[in-house]
């Protein structure tokens, strides 16, 4: 074998099919990949044939341009596949197996590693904690929108579907649990979700969807899902979520025509750093969504944060938001002795555990964030229409395994 098809990241608002190299045990320069990685040795890691591999809106944020990722940056990090080669020294994982792969790239040695903080690892990003599959700043590992990928610390970091054929009957619930479902899940848990609770999810896209949908398996008594765009909130009621478009103002006057109180007992935020305002017209405001959570969780709740914010945003409307910093309403959360949780879900912290509520039907989160599955050439289609505001979580399926 020596080809490879994958889906790579040309400039702002393009996306393209190139030919790129079949992976090797051995990182190799290219667009993105930090100088320090290549020539690195991987035989712990296994290469698998892409069963499914997912557009995610962090990918969006890069393909608008909205980071410092380079052209070429072969992207994708929600990965499932099929085992074909098995470096030396990996003892467990088998030719064959069907596997999910966590978005997070972790040694499975390390301090954070053995503490189960996954999302920042010490060993697999030379420039900081944490690293990612085709992600700007993560270390440069090739990402999985292709026909074939390497992943490193197989014997850790793979989750392996118990049966085959069950597991590819329900591939495309299993094919999230590489990251919108435990990222959702983690915001949900954070947020302190728990029997009985109010929840507020602000962004109703796959990973508010996805929130949402977690909230409910952990539960929640009413889930209310806040957005701009309708088609997107009528997918949060199609499985019996509750409604705000703050298209037409605060949600927690929304909030209190709903539950006949202005606060919930959990805010989750979905939407990250390029929120916007409420009302009709409202502009970029890369806080808004978190002074918004502030003011509508009560007071000894908690704010789960699995939105994505960066500390490069070339387009942000301001010098300061574009190196990161916020004008939040810190003193709110300190006077409500809020908790907030932020960063990189640790996937492998709950992958096992949703895994095994798919397989037996307790949850449908293809259903929840309207899957569909497209070709990898039909990638740009995807990631415009996805742009656009699609209420769809798009999975790319580079080798015919779904149907």
């Amino acid at each position: 074998m020596s080809g490879n098809k994958a889906v790579a990241y040309k400039a702002p608002g393009i996306v393209e099919i190139i030919d790129t190299p079949f992976p090797t045990f051995e990182l190799q320069a290219g667009p993105g990949v930090n100088p320090a990685n290549v020539g690195r040795k991987v035989p712990h890691g296994v290469i698998l044939r892409t069963v499914s591999t997912n557009i995610c809106g962090s990918d969006q944020h890069m393909v608008r341009g909205r980071t410092t990722a380079p052209a070429g940056l072969v992207l994708g990090h929600e990965i499932t596949g099929e085992v074909i080669e098995t470096g030396p020294d990996v003892e467990f994982i088998k030719v064959g197996d069907i596997v999910s792969v966590p978005f997070n790239i972790s040694c499975g040695r390390c301090r954070n590693c053995k503490e189960g903080k996954t999302g920042i690892c010490l060993n697999v990003n030379p420039d900081r904690p944490g690293s990612a599959y085709g992600y700007v700043d993560m270390g440069g590992w090739v990402g999985g929108q292709a026909e074939f990928v390497l992943v490193p610390y197989a014997d850790w970091n793979l989750l392996r579907f118990p049966d085959r054929d069950q597991a590819l009957e329900k591939i495309m619930d299993l094919t999230m649990l590489s990251d919108i479902l435990p990222t959702g899940f983690h915001g949900a848990v954070t947020a302190g979700v728990g029997v009985g609770s109010t929840v507020y999810v602000a962004g109703a896209g796959p990973v508010g969807l996805a929130a949402a949908a977690s909230a409910q398996l952990l539960g929640a008594a009413v889930v209310i899902v806040g957005d701009l765009n309708e088609d997107r909130l009528a997918q949060a009621r199609s499985f019996g979520c509750e409604t705000v478009n703050v298209a037409n103002g605060d949600p927690a006057d929304q909030i209190e025509q709903l539950l006949g109180v202005r606060e919930v007992d959990a805010g989750i935020d979905a939407v990250g750093f390029e929120a916007r305002g409420h009302g009709a017209g409202a502009q970029e405001a890369p806080a808004a969504v978190l002074n918004s959570l502030m003011d509508l969780t009560a007071a000894g709740g908690a704010l789960g944060i699995p939105g994505l914010y960066v500390t490069g945003d070339p387009g942000a409307a301001d010098e300061a938001a574009q190196k990161g910093s916020l004008s939040l309403s810190l003193g709110t959360g300190w006077a409500k002795s809020l908790s907030f949780t932020t960063g990189q879900c640790p996937v492998m912290k709950y992958n096992r555990q949703l895994m095994m509520a798919i397989l037996h039907d307790r949850i449908q989160i293809a259903k929840a964030v309207n899957a569909t599955a497209i070709s990898l050439q039909d990638a740009p289609r995807g990631y415009a229409e996805f742009d656009a505001g699609a209420a769809t979580k798009y999975v790319l399926n580079p080798n015919g395994y779904l149907s």
